[in-house]
């Protein structure tokens, strides 16, 4: 198993992604004063970088529960 460092590093690259593809997402031309409506493009991309981040989170918080 990985340690500490290395699950909050993966951690800190997969929320990136995920920040970097929801401000691709989000990006739109809002000079029009209209309601936009946005069709995510990496919806699975973007649900399974959250299920990581979920995941690695989980196991940092057993990890830090442990130490206790």
């Amino acid at each position: 198993m990985s340690n500490k460092h290395e699950i909050e590093e993966e951690l800190n690259q997969a929320q990136a992604r995920l920040d970097a593809l929801c401000q691709n997402e989000a990006t739109a031309d809002d000079h029009s004063g209209q309601t936009v409506t946005v069709q995510p493009t990496c919806g699975d991309e973007m649900q399974s970088l959250r299920e990581e981040c979920s995941y690695l989170e989980i196991i940092l918080e057993a990890m830090e529960a442990s130490e206790d």
